[in-house]
């Protein structure tokens, strides 16, 4: 996402939006000025981060994000402002201190405040009181509290049929003309800027948000929503986990949500809030006359408008905070997985188990392409063990498989059992050949399969293998195959069909596209997808990359990228980088180094007289070079320190080095576990409220916040990550309501059993997700198999959606 320059932002206000920004991130104004004109231009965020440090003077891609994001915000709040000052100046109605006020709005929400007694709206009660001539007796009665409301309302009873062109008159006696009075000045009040910012910050730093379950529905939807059956928390104190669970409880009928000031005070006589609006419009109980009606109206005010309208409002602001809170968890899971170490270039066969349609089979080798498929039904009904056995020792013999990659779906616990005899066979038929079976997550494989990707792939194959081949892929290079399946598929997050699913996927576009570059791509043998995400391309110029690829040949060096169709100047400059040709013309070319420097590359070479094939990957070469000898008016310091450094490891792949975990054998099903036992396990999931750990029984386990550490831990992201392989404690299993608590603190003192019949305890709110469908009751005293960080650190991609 990239700004565009907005026109209709003058120079002025363009000033006081980069100054906001720069004083928000605490960086200089100038800094924030760069980025800005720089997005404007069509940068992307990793090209700036990477290859403009210089004129940015050394902002992160991080910052540099925010600077996107608040950019966008603050550019669509002053287009607001100016269609609301030349709405209310057509109205006739902007005066010089109206315009103050709304220039100095600093938030969208401030500004529709503002303008909500101008905004056009549709006939209210209030219009219609005010047509039937009503508002000078609200102003009556508001500035003279002596005069009797009955009396005076006597003097506007007034019955007149419609006419031409006017609206009828129907005040048929004092109540009518009181009613409409009242509706008059409790409009009035309810519009009040001021007194709502007050009504507002009240409800915001007081109020109680409640649940309660509405009638009929205790036994809905699994019981999910229990914990929230009787449930108060403090509006602002509410983590965004719960918020979201309410909010689909809410949605879902179950529950009904509220949110009002604390028991005491919502006793009190006058509400607190009722008070508010009668202080600020100078309203007493004196005993005069009008003082009971005028305090009547400000309680109505708070009753019908201001209520309603701020609770509503407050809750949406939670809700879009917590919708925040769970993307922003969503996007760094996400980039935990991207960046998950790949097992590297090795043949790979991959298994999508299954029962009777059979287990689909794909083999890919080093470089991911597709060898061979097929179909074995090893399991139930057809129970063909033996010929599965032997198809699948032969696959791995005559492709020199070195991976066994098995989804985790249905039937995975048994075809794991036959790759281990195919090992095994495999071992005594060619003991050089060493193969190891892995379990991987099979989320979003079936998204690819359907995909018009996979079949202009794969056209001439079936939609269940080619979820194989995805199943096998991952395991090599897990960024370049999870590319291809849409983010919001591959299911880390909290809640994700529940958030705003424009952000989200604006936000994990930008997270993907953060991490592709980061990694940086082969550009002749990436896919398409791949390509896509590299900074200054797009679906089409990938798709012109790969057919130029498939007619020409591989690319020789980067220049010939150029020739690529409707590869400009300007998308060049905003790739190439990121661009990487191995076994190419230029050495550089397989590096990070962007070909606009490579003349500075030049200079070192020649102030130490060697070629380039000396240099690279040399680091005691390059040790005693000082980089300040080496700047000039276009490089400076901070890019030549880059370039050494890439000097000394070219096309360094960030991401770690792969490694497995191994389940403690005998442990499959939630029956297996006991508290107190320590187990190993890979996390597949990291929220606000704890971590999801993978211990092989198809359920995971919780961690909660509290348990990850012996220390206060503020943000679990601090201590754990997807794909971490950690070692827990069992501290009690629930198998009524399946969850697992687990503890990081191995010291931590175990529960007692729990048994499915025992319904005694009161469970642990809030640490578990739904039952996952799957067979595994038939348990096995096997070895259990290691598990790849990686494809656990993607499992149960259903439970978390």
């Amino acid at each position: 996402m990239t700004p565009s320059p907005i026109s209709t932002i003058s120079d002025n206000a363009q000033q006081k939006i980069v100054q906001l920004i720069a004083t928000e991130l605490a960086v200089m104004p100038q800094q924030v000025a760069a980025a800005v004109n720089l997005l404007d231009s069509g940068a992307t965020v990793p090209f700036i981060a990477r290859y403009r440090k210089e004129v940015t003077q050394n902002l992160d891609d991080t910052q540099l994000r925010a600077i996107e994001e608040r950019l966008q915000y603050l550019r669509e709040l002053e287009e607001r402002r100016q269609t609301i000052l030349a709405s209310i100046e057509e109205q006739g109605k902007l005066t010089d201190e109206l315009r103050q006020a709304i220039e100095q709005a600093t938030t969208k929400q401030l500004l529709e405040d503002i303008y909500l007694p101008y905004k056009p709206k549709r006939r209210t009660r209030a219009q219609i009181a005010r047509e039937a001539g009503l508002e000078p007796l609200a102003d009556a009665l508001l500035l003279d509290p002596t005069l009797s409301p009955e009396q005076e309302a006597a003097k506007y009873i007034k019955v007149q049929p419609a006419a031409a062109g006017v609206e009828a008159i129907n005040v048929p006696d004092v109540k009518a003309a009181l009613e409409g009075a009242r509706d008059i000045l409790a409009e009035r009040f309810a519009e009040t800027a001021e007194l709502l910012a007050t009504l507002r910050s009240k409800l915001w730093h007081e109020g109680i948000v409640t649940s309660t379950v509405i009638a009929g529905k205790e036994m809905a939807e699994e019981e999910k929503f229990r914990d929230y059956y009787a449930y108060a928390e403090p509006i602002r104190t509410i983590p965004s986990h719960r918020a979201l669970a309410l909010f689909r409880g809410r949605t879902l009928g179950v529950l009904r949500v509220e949110l009002n000031l604390d028991d005491a005070a919502e006793a009190t006589v006058p509400h607190p809030c009722v008070a508010m609006i009668a202080a600020h419009f100078g309203i007493e109980h004196r005993g005069r006359s009008a003082d009971k009606w005028l305090v009547d109206v400000c309680q109505w005010t708070w009753r019908v408008k201001a209520h309603l309208h701020l609770s509503t409002e407050l809750l949406l602001q939670l809700r879009e905070a917590a919708e925040a809170e769970a993307i922003k968890i969503f996007s760094r899971n996400l980039r935990e997985l991207l960046l998950a170490a790949p097992a590297g270039a090795k043949a790979v066969l991959g298994l999508d188990p299954g029962y009777r349609t059979g287990c689909k089979v794909a083999v890919v080798d080093a470089t991911g392409k597709l060898l061979e498929t097929g179909t074995i039904y090893p399991h139930q009904p057809r129970n063909d063990w033996q010929g599965s056995l032997a198809t699948l020792a032969q696959m791995v013999i005559r492709h020199g498989v070195e991976l066994i990659s098995i989804g985790n779906g249905t039937a995975s616990r048994e075809t794991d059992k036959l790759a281990a005899e195919v090992i095994q066979l495999v071992t005594e038929q060619q003991p050089a050949l060493k193969v190891t079976k892995i379990v991987v997550s099979e989320a979003g494989a079936s998204v690819y399969s359907a995909s018009a990707f996979a079949a202009a792939e794969f056209p001439e194959l079936d939609v269940s293998l080619r979820g194989a081949v995805s199943i096998a892929r991952r395991l090599q290079d897990p960024l370049a195959e999870l590319v291809k399946i849409e983010p919001k598929a591959i299911g880390v997050g909290q809640y994700q069909h529940d958030v705003n699913q424009r952000i989200l996927a604006r936000t994990l576009d930008a997270t993907v596209e953060d991490c592709v570059n980061a990694v940086g791509v082969d550009v002749n043998t990436a896919s398409a997808p791949l390509l896509a995400r590299v900074s200054g391309l797009n679906r089409i110029l990938a798709q012109n990359i790969v057919a130029y690829r498939d007619t020409h040949g591989p690319f020789p060096n980067r220049q010939t990228i150029r020739y690529v169709p409707r590869v400009g100047e300007k998308t060049f400059e905003q790739a190439a980088g990121f661009l990487r040709i191995n076994d190419g013309d230029n050495p550089l070319d397989r590096s990070a180094v962007h070909p606009e420097a490579y003349p500075v590359v030049e200079r070192i070479l020649t102030r130490l007289k060697k070629g380039i094939e000396h240099v690279m990957g040399q680091p005691e070469v390059l040790k005693n070079l000082s980089p300040g000898e080496f700047t000039d008016d276009t490089f400076g310091l901070p890019t030549v320190q880059d370039i050494l450094t890439e000097l000394e490891k070219p096309g360094r792949d960030p991401r770690p080095e792969f490694k497995t975990a191994t389940f403690q054998e005998g442990v499959e099903t939630l029956a297996d576990l006991r508290p107190g036992m320590i187990l190993e396990g890979v996390v597949t999931n990291v929220a606000a409220f704890g971590a999801f750990v993978d211990i092989g029984v198809h359920q995971d386990g919780l961690v909660h916040v509290s348990a990850l550490a012996n220390s206060f831990v503020k943000d679990p992201h601090q201590i754990v990550k997807p794909g971490q392989i950690v070692k827990v404690k069992v501290l009690e299993v629930d198998a009524a309501r399946q969850r697992i608590s687990l503890s990081m603190r191995l010291e931590d003192k175990a529960d007692a059993p729990l048994s499915a019949t025992d319904t005694t305890r009161t469970p642990r709110p809030h640490k578990t997700r739904k039952q996952q469908p799957r067979d595994t009751q038939q348990k096995s005293t096997r070895k259990q198999e290691p598990v790849s960080a990686l494809a656990l650190a993607l499992a149960r991609a259903k439970e978390k959606k």
